[in-house]
This record gives C-alpha cells, sequence and structure tokens, in this order.
C-alpha cells in the first residue's frame, strides 16, 4: 500500500521503519533506493502552478501529468524493494530550488515540467524523455509586434529558472535585434507584466502557456494574441540524482513500459485533451510528432 503524505503529517509515518524496512528484502545498491528502504519514504518535488504537469487542485492535492508518471515510479520502487507499506511525501519546489532539493536529498524524484539540458546533466539526472514543449511568445494585441523582426528594442519576460529566455536571447542574436529582459517570479507575474504594460512579448512553453491564458478572464485574454513563431523545443523529463544507474534503470524502465502499454497515451489524453481540474479547461494540446516518434524511440538526450 502506498501512503501519500505532506510534510505537515511526515512523522505519522515513522512507524514505516518497523514495518516497511527492516522486512524488505530486495538487495539494492542504488543510493535513493536505499534510502528509500531505510526510510519507507519516497520525496517527489512538485511545482504548486504549472499545470498540467504539476500543479494543486481546489483541495490542496498535488495532481497533474508529471505526478501521475511519478506514481507509476512510486508503484514500481515499491515492488523493487519488496515494501509493505511506502510513504509518499509531495514537497513543492520551485525553478530554483529543485536542483539543491535534489543534490541535497530533500526530495527523491522531481515531478515537474523540467527541460533537460546538457548543462543540467552535469548536475542531475534525467529519465527518458516525457514531453516535447514548443517554445511560443505571446503579445498584446494592440503591440506592433508580430514576429521577431518586430522584437527590436522591446521587453521580453520569460520566468526566472526557465530556459526559454536562452531560446529568445538565440534568436534576436541571429537576427542582431537588442532587446531588454524581464524575469517574472512565477509564470502568473509574468503574464501580469505582459497585461500591465511593463513587457511587450511573454515566451513560455506551450502547454504551460496554454493552461495560463485559459485561467485568466475572457475579456483580458482576447487581448493577447500568441505569435505563429516557434523559438525552440525542449524536451521535459523526470529529475533525480546524478550517479545512481540502478535509479535511473528503475526510472526509465518504468516509463518505457507505460509507453509501450499504451498507458502512457493515456495519461496524455487526460491531461492534454480532455477537461482537466481545476477549471475542467481542456488544453486541446495533440501529442507532437517528435513525442510521438520518442515513445517508440526512448531516449534522454538533454539540449
Amino acid at each position: 500500500m502506498i501512503r501519500t503524505l505532506t510534510l505537515r503529517n511526515l512523522l505519522a509515518c515513522t512507524c514505516l521503519l518497523a514495518a516497511g524496512g527492516q522486512h524488505a528484502h530486495a538487495e539494492a545498491s542504488s543510493p535513493t533506493l536505499e534510502k528509500i528502504r531505510a526510510t519507507g519514504v519516497v520525496y517527489l518535488g512538485y511545482r504548486e502552478a504549472s499545470a498540467p504537469f504539476a500543479y494543486l487542485d481546489a483541495d490542496g492535492k498535488a495532481i497533474g501529468f508529471s505526478l501521475d508518471l511519478c506514481q507509476h515510479v512510486t508503484d514500481a520502487i515499491q515492488a523493487r524493494l519488496n515494501l509493505p507499506e511506502l510513504a509518499v511525501v509531495h514537497v513543492p519546489t520551485t525553478q530554483g530550488s529543485r536542483q539543491i532539493m535534489l543534490e541535497a536529498e530533500t526530495i527523491d524524484l522531481n515531478c515537474g515540467p523540467a527541460t533537460n539540458t546538457e548543462q543540467r546533466q552535469r548536475s542531475v539526472a534525467f529519465g527518458v524523455t516525457t514531453y516535447v514543449a514548443s517554445v511560443k511568445a505571446v503579445v498584446r494585441r494592440d503591440s506592433a509586434v508580430r514576429s521577431i523582426q518586430d522584437l527590436k528594442d522591446k521587453v521580453v519576460v520569460t520566468t526566472a529558472g526557465t530556459s526559454a529566455d536562452a531560446y529568445i536571447k538565440s534568436a534576436a542574436a541571429q537576427q542582431d535585434l537588442l532587446i531588454n529582459y524581464r524575469f517574472g517570479r512565477n509564470h502568473a507575474e509574468s503574464l501580469r507584466l505582459l497585461l500591465g504594460g511593463d513587457a511587450d512579448v511573454l515566451v513560455l512553453d506551450d502547454a504551460l502557456l496554454a493552461y495560463l491564458l485559459l485561467n485568466i478572464p475572457l475579456a483580458e485574454r482576447e487581448r493577447l494574441v500568441v505569435l505563429a513563431d516557434t523559438f525552440g523545443f525542449e524536451p521535459y523529463g523526470l529529475e533525480f540524482r546524478r550517479q545512481d544507474p540502478e535509479f535511473k534503470k528503475l526510472v526509465d524502465d518504468t516509463l518505457i513500459g507505460l509507453m509501450n502499454s499504451g498507458e502512457f497515451e493515456r495519461l496524455y489524453s487526460r491531461w492534454f485533451l480532455s477537461p482537466i481540474p481545476l477549471n475542467g479547461d481542456n488544453l486541446e494540446l495533440p501529442m507532437s510528432a517528435a513525442l510521438k516518434q520518442l515513445m517508440m524511440t526512448p531516449n534522454d538526450k538533454g539540449l
């Protein structure tokens, strides 16, 4: 049985040390699996406002596509370690804190929209790619900006800690454009800067942008236009600690098994092609050709 806990009631799960850890017979050379076996607890990092990958529902429960994938991984962990019980603790993270929290063993698995890059692979490990995001830009309808060529001397906002700014900077450099940059503390603040006139362009990954726009009043949504240009593509993956090949194999085997069984596609349809909590919005984002290919030939390649 898997028990889902919050940090507030974590102390109640200490009984699992006797009930689970002492009776787990599976051998595990993995530092992460050994830690989980010893404590009977797995810590999942998540973002509080990054729907549909990870966010809070009306009851304050962490939900989302990435968290569903992590649930299957925790099932595999429990089976691998032969634990009668496994407590799951959801730990909120930020763009800037998740790497530190992994390295400090505050979380064991990061379950949110994390772009796999070669630079990040120097600090953390990634599972096989589970989403390919298109980097898009949105502007106010009354703005003259309609393409990359119109960005000269404009203010572009991205959310702090995301990799979206790298794409827009690269595109601007290719066009020899001078652009001013601002950073929002979160996606909602980035959007407020755009709507309030403090920024001319907001750059964000497609799924995050789609949900963000669905959750503002219609009058404000009609003030905005998503540009046709795509500034880049980002592979998302679950994050965990480096130098733990046994744990990586468990994560990858679980995800690839979901892809081969059809469960991955079912989960995708649930979160990207159907009404989802909190507001019953439907993002209507069909699976990209790139992700379909990665389901047939999974890999963990970073940018």
